[in-house]
């Protein structure tokens, strides 16, 4: 027995258990959340005895006789000043670290009333954010030491519509823990699902026992992939990746299951799994795309170890550069890193009648409900998915890992199941973004004119197909940059390997060829003997220009005014020996493209009173419910209380696409748009909501773009694009100091919400300039959440959002993606910086040698 208590309770547990899985399961407390269980990331932050500490790292025993408090016991007043503080600055993306945030900010400013930045930063120097960056989460702590301290009353005048920085829609329930995450469901009757997974990447199994896991009480099921009803093969595009590898097949990568089981706890759950029997024949893996495309290599699937090969030719780049009078002919490699979400995956399977229900956190609902009902062989229309607050995404969320599993063990046993990964599993198991090797020939005039560029990009997909094609083929269209020349020759090949798979992770392939390409502009330059900004104005695409890719810049395209914002700056530091200076510039897509269908879709249904924003765009820390439910009160007059945002579920919300290649804002915000005009005629002729009841207005919206490879002189690849300009300066030593961050995002709907897509994608480019890094050995990763080399909030630089608006396009109210392109520019901007410091040309990420990371 141990006695301590919880928010000022007297509590009694009857056993040593975890304390947080003591305050979540048996206390309900769900601001306490389970990030990672290893002491790294924060989000399990509570008080004890007034000091911040992780209740992953404690048990019962360790507090007893202590006293020990979440953020529910908060006085009503620290609650409110902390919720508005953390909402008014920006501070709340996806909101899963924020509860965490929010108690270290207490535990700071309990003992420090007036705390200054710095002190801010080293406050939560414990607590990872994946989101924000760190720079608005400081200025919320800010901002509620001065409200705590002056004891001012709290008065919210936010304003209504577009153009405004506004508190999102789901800011508070996520600031104070209420708002619901999968993990925090609770269904009556759930019992526990989990997958055995192989223990070699690449082993042929002989067979499987699962006699003796099934006859563990408390057990209720054993599966094997001959008990899967429907289709075993999933995959959003390649249908390549099976939900359980079959006795006599062979595992292709550390992540494969090869038996389901489900339990009464996830105590029994775990020593079942152990119960299980399986032998295998451990082969070789293929470890890298050189092994795998090579004549003699082993199979990995049936179809050979080329994913895809795409083609980018225009003009004669062969020529361009044997005229060049610059040629600068470098190979750069690109790591895997992983998303580092700070919600591990999770999902809640439901049977409901003859079909199912299933919770979950992803980006893409109905992608989901077609796998599931897939695996498991009922028709689509028996599946509702519907989606809780999800912790972060990044691309990471949007494969199947959690929720096939929940939704066949659900049909199988016919009660509600959970399956929950740990963080060592979800490392192990989700995609990462695609190591590449690229070959970049980028040449130039005397002036520094580009003349041509020829680029040979090769990307480990690893074991299954995932986002692998579109990936590589994003690297290909965008690698010759933002820039007016046409003599490009791009070929991109991505294989198959034994490696954890590659799917889609912010910036989509670009974050790659980009690092190449502006890394190449910033040598030609420096033969050229101009700075890396004047070679950038001297060739940026203007409106009217031709892009390398043959599509033609709008009146809207911003790259311009991009560099202009930072040339002050820029100057200031190129000019002042103190300091080291780099600069890198990129653009990104709005929109899936090159042909492929896209469709943004909303309806506004009027119940109760009130304007129901329905919707399936998932939001994933971006802000989509925010921005719809803006224009929605843009277009129609409404204010914000005669609004709800409705999260995405099958049974309610259109299909509007994944959430994936920053297209939500300008696909679903349009869709929004056009449903809102026509509420708009009613409230016009006098009509109320009330008289309304009842009442579905639809809005659509899609756009027709020409694939790749078309023979139109001037194709169409894109809705639009965002283009940035990032400035990196270090000192001396090589220590981050500033970082400016000029983008061009059409307008902004939401500018501080924008600005925090900003600053938290500048700084995970940081960490992928400089720390982070997926270590694998003999296919297998050899990581921790702790050792993935994320920034925290104490290495951060001064960073600096510029918001360039110049686009007058009615679409979306003039907006373009913001999401991904914000992670494009910065490494390069890195690489630039230190080869400006120490003359040193880095060709390999993460950078060696640097005041981050030593080489090895």
């Amino acid at each position: 027995m141990f006695a301590f208590k919880v928010n000022g309770k007297e509590i009694i547990s009857a056993e040593d258990m975890g304390l947080m899985k003591y305050l979540r399961e048996e206390l309900g407390l769900t601001s306490v959340k389970n990030g990672c269980s290893e002491g790294a990331c924060g989000t399990c932050s509570v008080l004890v005895d007034g000091k911040l500490t992780k209740a992953c790292v404690l048990t019962t025993a360790k507090v007893a006789g202590k006293s020990v408090e979440t953020l529910e016991g908060f006085t009503e007043r620290e609650k409110e000043v902390y919720a508005y503080s953390f909402e008014k600055a920006g501070a709340v993306q996806c909101g899963f670290c924020t509860p965490g945030m929010i108690v270290a900010a207490k535990a700071l400013i309990d003992v420090n009333p007036d705390p200054t930045a710095e002190d801010c930063r080293k406050g939560i120097r414990g607590n990872i954010c994946r989101c924000t960056g760190y720079v608005k989460i400081v200025d919320a702590m800010l901002m509620a030491a001065k409200i705590l301290r002056e004891g001012t009353p709290i008065v919210s005048n936010d304003k209504s519509g577009v153009y405004h920085s506004v508190p999102r829609v789901d800011a508070r329930a996520k600031a104070l823990g209420t708002g619901k995450y999968v993990d925090d469901y609770k269904i009556d009757g759930m019992v526990y699902g989990k997958a055995l997974r192989t223990r070699f990447p690449r082993a042929t199994v002989l067979s499987i026992d699962t006699s003796e896991a099934a006859a563990l009480p408390g057990v209720i099921g054993a599966y094997t992939a001959k008990d899967i009803p429907g289709h075993r093969y999933i995959g959003h595009l390649v249908k390549d990746w099976p939900a359980m590898i079959d006795i006599g097949e062979t595992t292709r990568y550390i992540g494969d299951s090869v038996a389901l089981v489900v339990a009464e706890t996830e105590e029994i759950l775990e020593k079942a799994l152990g119960l299980i029997n399986v032998e295998y024949e451990e082969l070789k893996p293929i470890t890298s795309p050189a092994e795998s495309l090579a004549e003699d290599a082993p199979k990995i699937h049936e179809k050979g170890n080329q994913l895809s090969f795409q083609q980018l030719k225009r003009g004669d780049a062969e020529m361009a550069l044997k005229e060049s009078a610059y040629v600068v002919d470098m190979t750069f490699n690109t790591p895997a890193t992983d998303h580092a979400f700070l919600e591990p995956e999770c999902a809640i399977g439901i049977p409901v009648g003859d079909g199912l229900e299933v919770i979950t956190a992803s980006q893409g609902i109905y992608d989901e409900q077609r796998e599931v009902a897939e695996v498991c062989g009922i028709p689509i229309e028996k599946v509702r998915i519907r989606s809780a607050y999800v912790g972060g995404g990044f691309g990471g969320k949007e494969d199947m890992v959690v929720q096939h599993h929940a939704g066949l063990l659900a049909y199988l046993v016919q009660k509600p199941v959970k399956v929950r990964f740990s963080r060592a599993e979800s490392l192990a198991i989700h995609p990462k973004r695609h190591p590449m090797e690229m070959h970049f020939t980028v040449g130039c005039d005397e002036n520094g004119i580009l003349q041509g560029m020829k680029a040979r990009i090769v990307s480990d997909t690893g074991a299954y197909a995932s986002l692998g094609g579109p990936v590589l083929q994003r690297a290909c269209t965008h690698a010759a940059g933002p820039y007016n020349y046409h003599n490009v020759d791009i070929e991109g090949r991505a294989a198959y390997t034994n490696n954890p798979p590659s799917g889609a992770f912010r910036g989509f392939g670009v974050t790659q060829s980009c690092f190449a390409m502006e890394s190449c502009l910033n040598a030609l330059a420096d033969k050229v003997g101009i700075s890396p900004w004047e070679i950038r104005r001297r060739n940026a695409i203007k409106p009217g220009d031709e892009l390398p890719n043959g599509q033609i810049a709008d009146g809207g395209t911003g790259f311009v005014e991009t560099l202009d914002a930072v040339k002050e700056e820029f100057d200031r530091y190129w000019n002042d020996p103190s300091y080291a200076v780099g600069l890198a510039s990129g653009m990104k897509n709005a929109g899936l493209g090159v042909g492929v269908p896209d469709t943004g879709r909303c309806n506004i249904a009027i119940k109760n009173g009130k304007a129901h924003i329905r919707s399936s765009a998932a939001c994933i820390g971006q802000g989509i419910g925010t921005i719809m439910l803006q224009v929605l009160c843009e277009t129609t007059g409404l204010t914000f209380d005669q609004v709800v945002v409705e999260n995405p579920d099958t049974k309610y919300t259109p299909n509007s696409g994944t959430t994936t290649a920053s297209r939500q804002t300008v696909f679903t915000g349009e869709a929004v748009r056009t449903a809102a005009l026509q509420l708009k005629e009613q409230l016009d002729k006098g009509r109320s909501l009330a008289e309304l009841e009842g009442e579905l207005y639809k809005g659509e919206y899609s756009f027709k773009s020409d694939p790749m490879g078309s023979d139109k002189p001037n194709p169409v690849s894109h809705v639009s694009y965002g283009f940035a300009t990032q400035m990196v300066v270090l000192d001396k030593e090589g220590k981050l100091v500033k970082v400016i961050a000029a983008h061009d995002i059409g307008r902004a709907i939401n500018p501080v919400a924008a600005e925090g897509q900003i600053e938290g994608g500048v700084v995970m480019g940081l960490g992928y300039a400089l720390t982070e890094d997926f270590k694998l050995e003999a296919s297998v990763p050899k990581v921790k959440y702790g050792t993935l080399g994320l920034f925290k909030s104490t290495q951060i630089p001064e960073v600096r959002a510029v918001l360039v608006e110049k686009n007058e396009d009615s679409l979306a109210y003039g907006a373009k993606g913001i999401g991904e392109i914000t992670t494009v520019p910065t490494a390069p901007a890195v690489q630039n910086a230190y080869f400006n410091l120490d003359r040193n040309f880095r060709t390999r990420l993460p950078l060696e040698n640097t005041f981050y990371r030593k080489s090895k």
